[in-house]
């Protein structure tokens, strides 16, 4: 699999750092997958921020300090980090849960979800324009999260939109286009609130891909009031 889109500095920036929201976050764990070259800048990222917090000055601590620890491991788990967990896991530390296929999504011949997708719960595939099948990914750790996954026929495109903050997109298989170039497996673009566009799927085969938003999305007329529930 040949990668040529990659997230932009800022975004593995904030992956690297913990500040990068769920949804992307995820995405950017798929991505890091299979992108030897994104993995290698992420572990650049992280040793300059260890470095910079070993010449920092240390603070002293706060009175109760210890007193709200002790409380906090006398009170409910706190969220797991999903993407130091994917990782942990890829490595062969623990076994990773991988849920059924949802309803309506149908892979094509030698396709797999990327495992950091698989062991996500997907509700079903529910139609929203012809040949466009989309399917919310539940975050545990967010649930306001929105990810989604779609299901594209080829040719098809999905409906013409917008959206506040950023959008990011990564390819499972087959590809699209918008007027910005042209994306394969493997690929994540990111897209700005300035883009309204209606990225079109290849001819020669279906386009399977996540998306997840970092604000919220817009459909454009009737597919906005549809899809309100999920959004």
């Amino acid at each position: 699999m040949s990668v040529s889109t990659h997230p932009g500095t800022e975004t593995l920036l904030r992956y690297a750092a913990g500040t990068l929201p769920a949804g992307p976050r995820l995405l950017v764990d798929v991505h890091l997958d299979g992108c030897p070259e994104c993995r290698a800048a992420v572990r650049r990222f992280t040793a300059v921020g260890g470095a910079l917090l070993d010449a920092s000055e240390p603070l002293a601590l706060a009175p109760d300090a210890l007193d709200r620890v002790l409380a906090r491991l006398d009170g409910p788990p706190a969220r797991r980090n999903p993407g130091l967990l994917h990782h942990a896991e890829a490595a062969g530390a623990m076994p990773q849960k991988r849920h059924p296929l949802p309803e309506g999504l149908k892979l094509p011949p030698g396709v797999v979800l990327p495992p950091a997708i698989a062991s996500r719960r997907i509700g079903r595939m529910v139609p929203v324009s012809p040949g466009v099948r989309l399917g919310l990914v539940h975050l545990e750790e967010d649930p306001d999260a929105q990810v989604l996954l779609f299901r594209i026929a080829p040719g098809r495109a999905i409906p013409q939109h917008t959206h506040a903050g950023l959008e990011f997109t990564h390819v499972i298989c087959g590809g699209f286009s918008d007027p910005n170039g042209h994306y394969g497996p493997g690929d994540l673009v990111e897209c700005d609130a300035d883009i309204d566009h209606s990225p079109r799927v290849d001819d020669d085969g279906e386009c399977i891909c996540l998306a997840a938003f970092d604000g919220r999305i817009r459909f454009r007329g009737l597919l906005g009031m549809v899809t309100r529930p999920f959004l």
